[in-house]
């Protein structure tokens, strides 16, 4: 019964031995630097960096574009101003119907100089054309 225990005892002895050179082999690769655990985190402080400086990176940028939206806001809220008051000025000129109904009796002195000056620039060699912006008489009616 002694000799069944003992050798009972020395195949469990070898059993753990075999175990534990499993175990420092597994953990010799574990904390390997190339391709256990140590690399591992090697290489996740290194993606760490990088997307620390790419964070950076990014935040920067976006600091640019929100001073440079900013400053595309202001002007356009004042172009929208400048819009603005050009529409409500717009509002006070008479209507086309008003100015068509107007008889050549009732011309200003500077109806009647433009017309002058259109005649001018009619008769020194300018097209036959009526030119934008000035009267929308024909020149009969302007000088008459």
């Amino acid at each position: 019964m002694e000799l069944i225990a003992d050798m009972l005892m020395v195949v469990g002895t070898f059993a753990v031995a075999i175990y534990c050179i499993v175990l420092a082999r597994r953990l010799s690769r574990f904390t390997d630097l190339e391709k256990g655990v140590g690399g591992a985190v090697a290489v996740l402080s290194v993606q760490v960096d990088d997307m620390t400086k790419t964070l950076t990176k990014a935040q920067k940028t976006a600091v640019g574009s929100a001073a440079k939206l900013e400053e595309l806001t202001k002007r356009a809220e004042d172009a929208s101003r400048k819009l603005e008051i050009l529409i409500a000025s717009m509002h006070d000129l008479p209507e086309p119907a008003d100015l068509s109904n107007e008889t050549s009796s009732h011309a200003t002195a500077s109806e009647a100089e433009s017309a002058a000056k259109f005649d001018v620039e009619t008769d020194t060699g300018a097209s036959d054309e009526s030119p934008l912006f000035l009267s929308n008489r024909n020149r009969a009616e302007a000088t008459g």
